[in-house]
């Protein structure tokens, strides 16, 4: 009884210390006052480029990450611990480092910047250079759950599709794909989420400029310099977007397992 009663004082203090932030947050700024903070065009603009790149970012991990994931669930080959890891790095790489990584790469003195600067083609500190960004960062956490999903396919089915006469694009396509589309849409919706919460390594990479990089983590630290009702009215819609987030990731992966249970 009185471990059962410590337990619950534990979560008790744990929920209090996870939502007490999120509530002041929401008392500090009341709806009228957020709604007026929508109208400011830092607000608007922070909140179009956030989506809009967020968007690319998703649709080109992906695109990306999809068949990478494949071939990482179902082959073996040599160095694939290694590439593994190397896909996992930016999870547990500080943005910063992450930032100035990239500068080093696609800067206009990096290793491919250099010869693109050649052509008059300039990548860093443009909106082009958030998605890079946001694709950097977030890219892992689509892979990651999409490995999982291909993985949690029995290959058997797979294997009996392209006994009967499927190849492997089809069976990919009509087997596999629809088996695992729980977890792939998962595991996009965390990385749209990881894009839209990004500020290291774009503010490294894309800089910060209004309606060009200046995206809504960005102008939340710009805004706290002069205006606070601004930055707490875009900091109230990045809280409203995770909430989302999160119930729509928690809604597919019971589905996940509840498919995996039938």
């Amino acid at each position: 009884m009185a471990l059962k009663a410590s337990l619950a004082l534990l979560l008790i203090i744990a929920i209090t210390f996870i939502a007490l932030p999120v509530v002041a947050l929401f008392l500090r700024s009341p709806l009228d006052t957020t709604l007026q903070s929508l109208h400011d065009p830092v607000v608007m603009d922070a909140l179009r480029l956030s989506l809009m790149t967020s968007t690319l970012t998703t649709i080109t991990v992906v695109l990306m990450g999809t068949p990478i994931a494949y071939v990482s669930a179902r082959f073996r080959y040599f160095g694939k611990e290694l590439a593994d890891s190397l896909i996992d790095l930016p999870v547990i790489m500080p943005p910063a480092v992450a930032g100035i990584a990239l500068l080093m790469a696609f800067g206009r003195m990096g290793i491919v910047g250099h010869y693109l600067d050649a052509f008059g083609i300039s990548i860093a500190f443009t909106t082009l250079a958030v998605i890079i960004a946001q694709v950097f960062v977030s890219s892992p956490f689509y892979i990651r759950q999409a490995r999982t999903s291909f993985e949690d396919v029995d290959i058997a089915l797979e294997n009996a599709a392209r006994t009967l006469g499927g190849s492997r694009i089809y069976t990919f396509f009509h087997v596999i794909l629809p088996i695992a589309i729980n977890g792939l849409v998962s595991g996009a919706i965390m990385a749209f989420a990881r894009s839209l919460g990004e500020f290291g390594a774009t503010i490294m990479f894309a800089g910060n400029f209004q309606g060009r990089t200046q995206t809504m983590p960005l102008a939340i630290y710009t805004a706290m310099q002069g205006d606070l009702d601004v930055s707490l009215c875009i900091a109230i819609i990045l809280v409203a977007i995770s909430f989302v987030v999160i119930f729509l990731v928690k809604t597919l992966t019971r589905r996940v397992y509840k498919n995996a249970g039938n």
